[in-house]
């Protein structure tokens, strides 16, 4: 008799490990009580997506005239001014559905079972949720909890809670405001502030830290930076908001050194959070805070004998692919196929304009680490690809240990950085040097060719 798995929760972390149980014979039941896909699908990086692919278009609208007869910024404006927020948001939903409809014919197909409810601990073995009228307990063998979090809205937003957006309820803005202040500096706040600047909406960021991206390499940061305010962005950086209050019809924050902000809307984009109280995981002995479960092994998923974690909850990272990748780790362990998760090996990306990408160890996380490191870069001026696209405000920076050569880490700002950075997470799994690396070939003109130009500096 095969074991029989649970799996909380049907977002980027909960489905891939219930396709990958199902596949390694597993008894799956699914516990979801909002739509397929979680967050990511249904209000994250997929809606995103498609609204960024929408401003890069309206982008190359306001650049095409320099390319034509003289007169042809007027036309240009013209159709700037037929940008329609009810078809670029159908556009995205229409993705978002399809995308949806694709998971649950996979589940179908791999014979697993979607409990649509809310689930919650009686014991480490036993969960219960309301099907219709009644309260049902499931026991399993296994159970992975894939909860997912939610948007992170502290002091003082809280207190005007329904009069903003956050980073789930911002895709449903019905209309676009003259005037948007984004809280937080990180990468959804600088997608956000790149996708409505480019819409034509003025657009302020507020970053408590002393830089955007604080998580991310300071010259991708810095690079990024100068591009948002070309693009007309207001950068608030090392201020924080301590207070918001309504006015009519107008939001007004008051920031850390007294300056004063309007906006129409308020985005506060400034993280996740997690929380746990209805599945009272302390049933199940499980300790958990506002970051996720307590006690979880990073390498195998595991929190307790049979109860795994993957996703938001585990506090490793908040990327989908991430998630995904931990759902399937926790999956294999489960049914006796030993994987491990390594969080140093998780690419990122940030899909503004340039893109930024990175995976690995920065220089400075390297150092911190102890390591006697080596650094090449090389940057998009010189590169033929960039050059034709005129794109050539980037760069490909690698970091390798001094002595042995060993590739520890990259960053790049470039064209498709977020595709070209596969290139260096495979060869970080695959263990490589830069010496290895270098005796790749590239095409030529490719924006990857930097890569090269790098590895011979």
């Amino acid at each position: 008799m095969s074991l029989k798995l649970a799996v909380i929760g049907a977002g980027p972390a909960g489905y891939p490990a219930a396709l990958a149980a199902a596949r390694l014979g597993a008894q799956v039941t699914v516990f979801e009580k909002g739509p397929l896909g979680g967050v990511c699908l249904n209000c994250g990086c997929i809606p995103s997506k498609s609204l960024l692919d929408a401003a890069h278009r309206f982008d190359a609208i306001r650049d095409i005239a320099r390319f034509c007869q003289d007169g042809a910024e007027t036309t240009a404006q013209t159709l700037l001014t037929q940008l329609s927020w009810e078809k670029i948001q159908a556009r995205q939903q229409a993705v978002t559905r399809k995308l949806t409809g694709g998971i649950g014919m996979l589940f179908k197909q791999a014979k697993i079972n979607v409990v649509a409810a809310e689930a919650s601990f009686k014991d480490p073995h036993t969960l219960y949720a309301q099907v219709g009228e009644e309260i049902k307990e499931f026991v399993f063998d296994y159970i992975i909890v894939a909860a997912g979090s939610t948007a992170f809205v502290p002091p003082p937003f809280d207190k005007i809670r329904g009069h903003i957006y956050d980073n789930s309820n911002i895709f449903q803005i019905p209309r676009l405001p003259k005037k948007l202040a984004i809280i937080g500096g990180g990468v959804i706040g600088c997608e956000f502030a790149a996708l409505m600047s480019s819409l034509g909406v003025n657009v302020s960021v507020v970053e408590m830290q002393p830089r955007l991206l604080p998580t991310m390499e300071e010259s991708l940061a810095r690079l990024l930076s100068q591009n948002l305010q070309k693009k007309g962005v207001r950068l608030l950086v090392g201020k924080q908001a301590v207070d918001a209050r309504l006015e009519k019809e107008r939001k007004i924050l008051t920031l850390s050194d007294g300056t004063e902000l309007e906006a129409d809307d308020i985005l506060v984009a400034i993280g996740r959070s997690c929380d746990l109280t209805s599945l009272h995981p302390e049933n199940a002995g499980l300790a958990w805070t506002r970051k996720g479960l307590q006690g979880i092994n990073p390498q195998t998923l595991q929190v307790k004998e049979h109860i795994y974690a993957a996703g938001d909850i585990t506090g490793l990272s908040l990327l989908a692919h991430a998630a995904s990748r931990q759902g399937e780790v926790a999956a294999h362990n489960i049914c006796g196929v030993p994987m491990t998760y390594n969080n140093d090996l998780i690419p990122s990306a940030v899909y503004t304009s340039p893109e930024l990408a990175s995976v690995g160890l920065t220089r400075t996380q390297a150092q911190q680490r102890g390591l006697n490191v080596k650094v090449q870069k090389a940057f998009m001026l010189a590169n033929g690809r960039a050059l034709t696209q005129d794109a050539a405000e980037g760069f490909v920076e690698i970091v390798s240990h001094a002595e042995s050569g060993k590739l520890l880490g990259v960053c790049l700002a470039a064209p498709n950085a977020s595709e070209i950075i596969s290139l260096f997470t495979v060869a970080l799994e695959a263990g490589f040097t830069v010496q290895q690396l270098r005796r790749v070939v590239f095409p030529h003109p490719t924006v990857s060719e930097a890569v090269a130009d790098a590895l011979a500096r």
